[in-house]
């Protein structure tokens, strides 16, 4: 029987550091109130002067993760690409991964499920393995938030948590008995999609109709968050899609040898992890350094966790994320 095992681990964040003391010279702020709120202490911006894009850093987080795995980018199968901050409107980021990478015609595909893309994306990418689609799948969540952030006291309930950033896994093919993805668990409440969106641009409110009404009031092109509605269903549904996916592995929270939350805010997890009886060295948080990098925080902190030795072969590791839509999914895996 195939299973999907995680391969190689990689990521990539920009150089430029900004501080929460950073961001206090530009809008009333300080380190204190972000960190009460959040838990954050930096993140990382794409400076105005460099060439990331999301494209690029998802590429260089998967270079990594290929060198990783012990392959060539021409093992590659597939690709899917999660984000919500693509280059372009469209084509997706997914293409240019591949004339990047300078790969063959193979199919790409993005996914647009926000902090619950990537865990989306492993388990699309489990069901293409395990029917022996694919061999090879490389899974990118990268995300360039800092240049649609509105910058000023106005926007910092939101500015202040979001980062920039890439990581990505090579998903391969096994039959090794005891190995691999158990289980992925995915959900999704439409009826709060208002809650945490970024409204226009959008096919139901185009350029033009935003320019001819040239409102100064109108904040639709820059993300809006409900903070306490969405911190209030986030901490139910983590819980409620961790212990599902626990379930039907037939395992407990204390089989749990590491737990990579969505990097939403230090909050959250300190609650699950409380709520869960979990140990602080099973569960794993860096959005300390990198603030909430949407589709790509899982697979930075996996990277992380890998190279600090913090995830070993035999662990059991439960991956999960919620946001805007809402979606939200788990993922166990024997790593």
């Amino acid at each position: 029987m195939l299973r999907t095992r995680i391969a190689g681990v990689g990521h990539y964040v920009p150089e430029n550091v900004v501080t929460n003391n950073d961001l206090s010279l530009i809008m009333e702020t300080s380190d204190e109130w972000i960190q009460e709120r959040t838990g954050i202490k930096e993140r990382r911006w794409v400076a105005t002067d460099s060439e990331d894009t999301t494209s690029s850093m998802g590429t260089a987080a998967a270079r990594k993760a290929i060198a990783d795995a012990g392959l060539e980018p021409s093992d590659i199968d597939f690709i899917i690409f999660a984000t919500l901050s693509p280059d372009y409107y469209f084509p997706g980021p997914g293409v240019q991964v591949q004339e990047q990478l300078g790969l063959d015609t193979i199919g790409a595909l993005d996914v647009r499920n926000q902090c619950s893309g990537f865990v989306y994306g492993l388990s699309v990418a489990d069901q293409f393995i395990k029917t022996g689609m694919y061999k090879n799948i490389l899974l990118i969540g990268s995300e360039l938030h800092s240049g649609g952030l509105d910058k000023t006291t106005r926007g910092r309930g939101v500015s202040v948590i979001f980062g920039d950033g890439a990581g990505a896994v090579v998903l391969s093919a096994t039959e090794e008995e005891g190995k691999g993805i158990l289980t992925t668990k995915l959900h999704s409440e439409g009826k709060h999609a208002k809650e945490l969106a970024l409204l226009g641009p959008a096919t139901s409110r185009w350029v033009d109709t935003i320019m001819e009404e040239n409102d100064p009031e109108d904040l639709s092109y820059y993300p809006y968050m409900n903070g306490n509605f969405v911190f209030k269903h986030a901490v139910t549904r983590f819980q409620e899609v961790i212990h599902e996916a626990l379930a039907e592995a037939g395992k407990s929270p204390e089989d749990i040898d590491l737990l990579i939350p969505h990097q939403a805010n230090l909050r959250i997890s300190q609650y699950i992890q409380a709520k869960m009886g979990l140990g602080a060295d099973k569960v794993f948080n860096n959005i300390m350094k990198y603030g909430n990098t949407t589709a790509a925080s899982i697979p930075i902190a996996l990277s992380e966790a890998k190279a600090e030795g913090k995830v070993k072969d035999g662990d059991l590791l439960c991956l999960a994320a919620f946001g805007s839509g809402f979606t939200w999914g788990s993922a166990l895996i024997q790593f």
